[in-house]
């Protein structure tokens, strides 16, 4: 089981986890691949058998998947017998449908039996509708979040690409999934056998989980006026050289007070903080995903000189630009 950091605790030398997975009618394929696939490849490079893979649907018939595809379940979910470490969730989002009870009565017992509990894209709505998620932080696929946060206001939503609280595990399906799960085996078996995995799968890198998902501009700012819209997007294609609060303005023809008001309003910030921390968060996933000199970056950032970036990434994120690559 998950401890309260996030890791898991160490595992027996000989020790074999065993994990099931449960596919809901119109799954992604994709994530359900990337959730299983990480686990499979770990025991061919650790040469045994680390994790034994179980799959399950509401019955034993075959499971079609979004795509179209079957997938042959081994057991019924509700009727399996099964000792488990770890159970999965993959599900369609938004659900198909009602979930069965059987199956959220399963869910619920494996909870009081301390089974470590993870949602795969709907999997996550799944997962709350039984209460297990209540009290934890959790994310899901980004089209959901304004729903998810309506109907389970008892759940932390999270905007992350995945979340492992404790002994929950969720994230925002296709992709995100298999970063989560080779995070999980790193927590599990160190992070040298999660970084074979990610060169296996030919992958720069293990996203981490306190990244953001991707969400389209004009979705993020939901109702909000064009002109904010406009200004955003001023923003993120002038990250190199940033414009002034009042360029910003007169680009789009409004006031400078006008624009303080709108992201007031809808972001909660000025718009200053916001293009900085727009800036920050660039100058992050340059320091994660490459290896230029961090004095090259805070230019390519708009920072004037590397100790101004640094002190304004040590303020934002709680560490220097140095120790988030040591990290």
């Amino acid at each position: 089981m998950m401890v309260a950091d996030g890791k898991a605790p160490p595992l027996s030398p000989g020790l074999t986890r065993d994990v099931g997975v449960v596919v809901l009618p119109g799954f992604s394929m994709l994530a359900q691949a990337c959730a299983t696939e990480p686990l499979h490849v770990a025991n061919r490079l650790a040469g045994r058998t680390l994790y034994r893979l179980s799959t399950f649907a509401v019955d034993e018939r075959p499971v079609a998947s979004a795509s179209g595809q079957a997938l042959l379940p081994q057991a019924a979910a509700a009727a399996s017998g099964a000792s488990l470490d770890l159970l999965l969730v993959c599900a369609p989002g938004p659900l198909a449908g009602s979930v069965p009870q059987s199956l959220l009565d399963w869910l619920q017992r494996l909870a009081a039996a301390r089974v470590v509990l993870g949602g795969i894209g709907g999997g996550t709505e799944v997962l709350a509708r039984t209460g297990v998620l209540d009290g934890y932080r959790a994310t899901l696929p980004w089209p959901r979040f304004e729903a998810f946060a309506r109907d389970y206001p008892r759940v932390r939503l999270s905007q992350q690409l995945f979340e492992i609280d404790r002994d929950r595990l969720t994230c925002g399906g296709g992709t995100a999934a298999m970063d989560m799960m080779m995070t999980l085996v790193g927590s599990h078996h160190g992070d040298e056998l999660a970084e074979r995995i990610s060169e296996h799968f030919v992958l720069e890198r293990i996203r981490m989980g306190d990244e953001p998902q991707q969400v389209p501009l004009r979705t993020r700012l939901g109702h909000a006026p064009q002109s904010l819209v406009d200004a955003v997007a001023l923003m993120e294609s002038n990250i190199e050289e940033p414009l002034t609060t009042h360029e910003l303005a007169e680009h789009l023809g409004i006031s400078r007070r006008q624009l303080e008001r709108l992201f007031k309003k809808y972001l909660q910030a000025v718009p200053s903080r916001y293009y900085l921390n727009l800036r920050l968060q660039q100058a992050r996933r340059l320091l994660r995903e490459s290896d230029r000199p961090a004095g090259e970056i805070a230019l390519q950032t708009g920072f004037s000189s590397a100790a101004h970036f640094s002190t304004a990434y040590r303020n934002h994120f709680g560490m220097t630009p140095r120790e988030e690559r040591l990290g």
